[in-house]
């Protein structure tokens, strides 16, 4: 292995969960150093954070801009930076660091309106860095397993996709609590026009997707918001019809009692069927058609995924370990694209990101429309 990878972070200040998270996953497998940071919207909180973190103070940045364009000057500038701010921000400060060549690694959805996701498209197109976006779940080792079985024919040509997140941390109007995540992710103006569709319902369609290696065409969407005075959708129904001929089915919910992040996918084909649950993630069920279940487990018999597995089975691995995955292949290709060289992988690209958004704007077409079916 060579040296570690020079990391800068957006974001993720002393507040932020998710930065906390991007930062264990950057480190789990020694691969990455944090070296600077923008990490908060105000200059105050930004260098608190950064001193918290033990961050060089001339590295530690008022804003993504000045970040940007200073890092890249230097001999030992950062080579990544990891986005982890609210939706809103991710395309100009995606587009701030690829027009320095410096590779992105970008929190999902990939940005707030389609417009903007169309312009990072092209941003990426235009950058020779490196674009990657942390749909975590799809660096889960049995989601590996699932999309292997699916591409050997394990269960023949896909009919039936279900896929479904739901959560119940917004029963309540927890953004007029002073909860910082419930307020963004309940404005529009920071989230996007999809609330629950895009936090957490972009998640279900890119697993549907990134299992059954499927493609949507059209879809009939009905969101709801059952919280009074909430601005943004906190129930979602969506019927799917995918190219190829297949059918699914996605409910996202954030107001579900007796759900913490409860996504679940099932995938049923000619020959038989996968059932996965992302809180017991360490285990995929597979049943042939007119034979008994069989469960396959995390580095057990019949488990054909090892790179992407830590530690013996019966040892539970799942949400930072899914986020690590990504982390490590995406410095596997850094490596490579240091080497000259372009390997294949399955890390979600800024395309992935723009199928995101595509469904996104779908999904509130389609709901103002009185759920009637629109092309994506």
């Amino acid at each position: 292995m060579s040296r570690r990878i020079r990391l800068g972070m957006v974001g993720g200040g002393n507040e932020a969960f998710i930065g906390a998270v991007h930062r264990i996953a950057a480190r789990l497998d020694d691969r990455y150093e944090l070296v600077a940071g923008a990490l908060s919207s105000t200059p105050e909180r930004a260098r608190a954070s950064g001193e918290a973190l033990g961050l060089d103070p001339a590295r530690s940045y008022d804003t993504f801009a000045a970040m940007a364009q200073r890092e890249a000057q230097l001999e030992d500038g950062i080579e990544a930076v990891a986005i982890v701010t609210p939706n809103h921000v991710h395309y100009p400060a995606a587009q701030a660091f690829l027009t320095q060549g410096i590779h992105v690694i970008c929190d999902k959805p990939l940005t707030s309106t389609l417009d903007d996701a169309k312009k990072l498209v092209a941003a990426a197109e235009k950058s020779d860095a490196l674009f990657v976006l942390t749909h975590n779940y799809t660096g889960y080792p049995m989601i590996r397993q699932a999309r292997a079985m699916v591409a050997d024919g394990a269960i023949g040509k896909i009919r039936v996709v279900q896929v479904e997140y739901p959560q119940d941390w917004l029963t309540t109007p927890l953004e007029h609590e002073g909860l910082k995540q419930a307020e963004w992710r309940t404005d529009p103006e920071r989230s996007g026009a999809g609330g629950c569709v895009g936090d957490i319902g972009t998640h279900a369609y890119n697993l549907a997707g990134f299992v059954t290696g499927l493609k949507g065409e059209c879809l009939a969407a009905d969101l709801h918001t059952f919280v009074e005075g909430r601005r943004v959708d906190d129930n979602v129904h969506v019927m799917l019809r995918y190219k190829g001929g297949a059918r699914g089915m996605l409910w996202s919910s954030q107001v579900a009692p007796g759900n913490e992040n409860a996504l679940r996918l099932r995938v049923y084909g000619e020959t038989g069927g996968l059932e996965w649950a992302q809180e017991d993630p360490n285990y995929l069920w597979h049943t042939p058609h007119g034979e008994p279940k069989r469960l396959l487990t995390r580095n057990g018999a019949g488990f054909t995924q090892p790179s992407t597995a830590r530690i013996p089975p019966g040892h539970p691995e799942g949400y930072l370990e899914g986020f690590a995955n990504l982390y490590a292949e995406a410095a596997d290709l850094i490596e490579a694209k240091r080497a000259g060289q372009t390997p294949d992988h399955l890390l979600p690209t800024v395309q992935d990101g723009l199928a995101g958004v595509q469904f996104i704007d779908a999904c509130v077409r389609s709901s103002r429309r009185n759920a009637a079916w629109v092309d994506l």
